[in-house]
This record gives structure tokens, C-alpha cells and sequence, in this order.
């Protein structure tokens, strides 16, 4: 018997920009003083934080947890997170700076530190070739 892997992987690929997407618009409304602050001011961008999957936490505590060794406290991490993915992939969406980033990116569970973007899957109304 085959099993066709196509259909899996198209689904975890079209999850995985489902959750960048939803990063980005929860950015948008979370945009307080005190998340930038707690990233370090201005020159903070955000940031996909991926982790190994935690084994004996939840993931959401987890992340907090890796961010507040960057951030220096609880609090700060909690204003800072943006986002915990916690089904198709593990990890979370943070604005950081670009010190904080390299910092992070040295934690023990961290996997990758990749910049967060906005991926338009199509041109729009009226604009199609």
C-alpha cells in the first residue's frame, strides 16, 4: 500500500504560513509602550523563535521562560511575547532586538531565530496576470 505524502505536506506548509500571517496581524493590534520597551526600544523588529517541543511544560510557559533569559524578567517576556505556536510548529513570535536576537539564538531549546514577515499569496482583486 503507498500513501500519498503530498496532500500532508501541502497542508503543513499552507498551517505554517497560517501562523506567520497570524503573528504578523497580532503584532499589528499589540503594539503597546511597555512590548517595546521590554524589546529594547525602537530597533526591535519581530521575530519566529522555534524551539524544541517542551517535554514536561506547556509550551506557552516554555517560551516565556527562554525569552525571560533574554529580557531579564517574567514580566518583560510576557510583554514582549506576541505570540506561542504551540500545534503545526513550537515556538513564538517576540519583537526583539538584534542584540536580543543573538542572545537568544544561543539559549539551550532554540532552534532557529528567523524574522518575521508578511507573504502575500496573491496580487489582489483585479490584479491577476
Amino acid at each position: 500500500m503507498s500513501i500519498n505524502i503530498f496532500p500532508i505536506l501541502f497542508c503543513s506548509i499552507i498551517a505554517l504560513c497560517c501562523l506567520i500571517q497570524m503573528a504578523e496581524s497580532t503584532d499589528a493590534t499589540k503594539s503597546s509602550s511597555a512590548a517595546a520597551a521590554a524589546a529594547g526600544g525602537t530597533d526591535a523588529a519581530v521575530h519566529i523563535v522555534y524551539t524544541e517541543r517542551p517535554q514536561d511544560e506547556q509550551p506557552e510557559a516554555y517560551h516565556i521562560r527562554t525569552l525571560s533569559n533574554v529580557l531579564g524578567s517574567e514580566e518583560a517576556a510576557k510583554e514582549a511575547l506576541i505570540y506561542s505556536y504551540k500545534t503545526a510548529a513550537s515556538g513564538f513570535s517576540a519583537k526583539l532586538t538584534p542584540q536580543q536576537v543573538a542572545e537568544i539564538s544561543k539559549q539551550l531549546g532554540v532552534l532557529q531565530v528567523v524574522p518575521s514577515r508578511t507573504l502575500q499569496l496573491h496580487s489582489g482583486p483585479g490584479k491577476l496576470h
